[in-house]
Formats: C-alpha cells, structure tokens, sequence
C-alpha cells in the first residue's frame, strides 16, 4: 500500500515534470510522437527515488544518472531528519493545546487515570497517548423522571407504584433536578450516571412514601415529602460520591391507583361533607357558647346584686330598729305615736285623698277627676312596665317583688307599728 502511495506521488512529480512525455530517441527514432502512450511506471519509480535521494542530501559519483551512481551525504541527512522530526514533535506538542468554555471543567487523565482538573480558559496537557482530556458542563441543570417519560401521561407503573404506612396503593411521579459538583467523581466513580440517579431517587421516595400516611401524601404532605426526598438522595450519593448536587424536587402528580380513583374521589366527598358539618356545627357553637355564658355571668351578677342589697336594706332596718327600740324604751307612747305619724303620713302622701265635710253637714263630695286620672294612667303604665332584672332576684316572678301594700296591712298601719303595739299590750 505504502509502494503504491509512493508510485503515485512519483506519477504526480512525472506529471508535473515538464520533461515529462518527451519520449526517447529511440522512440523518435521509431517513428513515434512525444505524447504516445502510457507512461514508464519504473522510469517514474526511478525519478521519484531521485528527488527523495536528493531531499536527503546524497550526491552523485563520477557524473552518472542510475541509481547506483549516488553515494549518501551523511551530515546532509541528518539534518533532514531532524527538520523532520522537529515538524512531527511541535505538531504532536500543539496537539495537547485544548479550550474549556465558561461552566464547564476539563478532566486531565495520565495513561487512562485520573490526573487533574482544568479551569476554563486555554489550556495544554501532554499529547496522547501519555495524557487525554474529557470536558464535563457543571453549569447545566440536568433532570431525570421518575414514574413517567416526557409527559406525566406516558406513565412507567413500575416506577410509580408505591406503598403507604397504612397499606395503600399511591401513584407518584415526580421529577429531580441537580447539577454536577465534581466533574471528575461524576465520570470515574460511577457506570451509568443518569441510571443511578434515578434509582437513588425512587429507593428514597419509596422510604419516605413508606413511612407516611395515604392522606399526608396527597394533600398536606407533598411538601414535605419532595424536600425529605432530596436530602435522603443527598446522603446516598454522597456516600456513592457520584459528585452531584441535588436542586430541585417536584412532584408532578399524586392520587391513587386509576382502578380506584372513582372509590377515592367518593371517600373524598364524603370526607369533605363532614368536614364542612364539623365546621358548621363548631362555628354554631362558637355562636351560642359565648351568649350562654355571656347570660349566666349577667344573671349572676344581678343576682349577687339583689343580694346584696336585700342584704344592706335588712341591716339598715335592723339598724333603725335598734335604734327605734331604744327611743320606744325610753318614751313608748310618744314613740309611738311618731311612729304611727310618720307610717299615715307616708300612707297618704302615695295615694288618692278625698275629703268630706262631715261636721258642717255638707253632702257635697269634691272629686279631683283631673288628678285620680291622670294617676290611673302612670298606674296602668307602671303595672304594663316590665319589672327590671336587676330588682327581681333569681327564681322568682316579677309578682313575688315586696310592695308597699305588702308592707302595710288594709287599715294602712305598718307591720312594724302593728308588731310593736301587740307587744306592748302583752
């Protein structure tokens, strides 16, 4: 192959040669054009040697044109060879120059092994095959799905499916976003990177699922639950030391198994039917709790009141008793008669007098109808009144209220007069 290339780098300098197709004397001789017929492949063959013989500095002897007529220049081909071989040596140096863009790492291996990590910018490493390089993205926020592909329609079951605390089948699918902290661990530490995320990620969801409850899972839970995934996947790959950052965890869908998502959504109705009734029973509550209570302390408050002041007014009468009882014992009938006084005049300055002249022997009666009248109608109006709360004590009706008529008897005398003058006539 190697004759053949050179056979055919000898056939483009014959080609080139501007000798080239001027035939022979011979030729002439015979009759023949210049340009006829095929070229001379060992005469080409020849010519190329002579040139290389030439590049590599041998010089002829005695004049002559065969191939044994050149004797090698030595100082001449060393200098050629190492022309050539600096030309190969800055090539293969230059080779080793690379360029990392911004947010990406350029990982250096030594004869297949990790050596070292590059920065962005322009960089060079040994050519190969003593150093190789491999650029890594770090920047790039990378995703992998759990429970579906593409579309949370295209679900994958088997990856879905999981089990509750309380024995329950749940649907999830959620997605994981993390991005490359260590370029190096990300390649050499691990077979298959995006495989092993995401296994990692449904071993922890499928621990954290495991431990909760069906109903935290759906609703108020789901929080929770995507943040717990992401720091349990954390720990895992840092133990794995596959050098990556978890970013993100977001649940894309959660709700029970289609065979019975009609089952549910009742037991959800239904659940939310007496939850609503809770509500309204506790918010009916809240309603009438307060005025009970509000009523009570108000009831017992006019009730300590009236004691309060039944209790004053019997120790006030108890008072002026004592002190009636010690003027009656030192003057009785005078103390008596002021007590009758003063009970008639109380009496009568509370109702309705009519006089009659009895001496003179006058049948005529005046009668104050303006003042009977206009009495009965503040008496009607105070009897229509209702009696206040704070006046009746607790337990008894607005009738059962002391007044005055109870106070006295028919003849208009008090009680206390009536008890006195019994006493002193025993």
């Amino acid at each position: 192959m190697f004759v053949s290339l050179l056979k055919r780098i000898g056939l483009t300098f014959s080609l080139n040669d501007p000798q080239w197709g001027r035939g022979s004397q011979n030729n002439n001789q015979n009759g023949k054009k210049p340009n006829e017929g095929p070229p001379d492949l060992d005469q080409l063959w020849r010519e190329f040697n002579q040139r290389v013989n030439r590049m590599l500095g041998k010089k002829g002897e005695g004049g002559g044109s065969g191939d044994g007529g050149f004797s090698p220049d030595v100082a001449g081909a060393k200098k050629g060879i190492a022309i050539i071989v600096a030309v190969l040596v800055f090539i293969w140096i230059v080779s080793g120059f690379f360029i990392v863009q911004e947010g990406q790492t350029g990982v250096i291996t030594t004869f297949g092994k990790y050596s070292h990590s590059t920065m962005a910018g322009f960089n060079w490493r040994w050519p190969s095959p003593i150093q190789g390089h491999e650029i890594v993205n770090v920047s790039q926020v990378r995703t992998v799905e759990v429970g579906y592909r593409s579309n949370v329609k295209n679900k994958q079951p088997k990856e879905a499916l999981m089990l509750t605390d309380d024995e329950n089948i749940i649907d999830i699918q959620f997605a994981v976003q993390y991005k490359l902290k260590n370029a190096a661990e990300w390649l050499y530490n691990n077979r298959d990177q995006e495989e092993m995320i995401r296994q990692v990620a449904e071993t922890a969801i499928r621990e954290i699922v495991g431990r909760s409850k069906m109903d935290f899972v759906l609703y108020e839970g789901r929080e929770k639950v995507a943040l717990d995934v992401g720091s349990l996947m954390q720990q895992v790959l840092e133990r794995y030391k596959a050098g990556v950052q978890i970013t993100n965890v977001t649940m894309q869908g959660v709700q029970p198994p289609e065979q019975v998502q009609a089952a549910f959504d009742d037991a959800v109705k239904a659940g939310q039917d007496k939850e609503r009734q809770k509500n309204e029973g506790q918010a009916y509550a809240n309603d009438v709790i307060p005025k009970a209570r509000g009523e009570a302390s108000r009831l017992l408050q006019e009730s300590e009141a009236y004691k309060a002041r039944v209790v004053a007014s019997s120790e006030g009468n108890a008072a002026r008793f004592k002190q009636v009882l010690v003027e009656y014992q030192k003057a009785p009938v005078v103390t008596r008669d002021r007590m009758y006084l003063e009970t008639m005049q109380q009496i009568f300055s509370n109702t309705t007098k009519l006089m009659i002249d009895v001496k003179n022997g006058n049948n005529m009666i005046y009668l104050p109808l303006d003042k009977l009248l206009s009495q009965s109608d503040v008496t009607s109006g105070l009897k229509n009144a209702p009696v206040p709360a704070s006046n009746v004590p607790v337990g008894q009706t607005p009738e059962q209220v002391p007044t005055v008529e109870m106070r006295f008897n028919k003849d208009g005398r008090s009680r206390d007069v009536r008890d006195s003058r019994d006493r002193e006539v025993r």
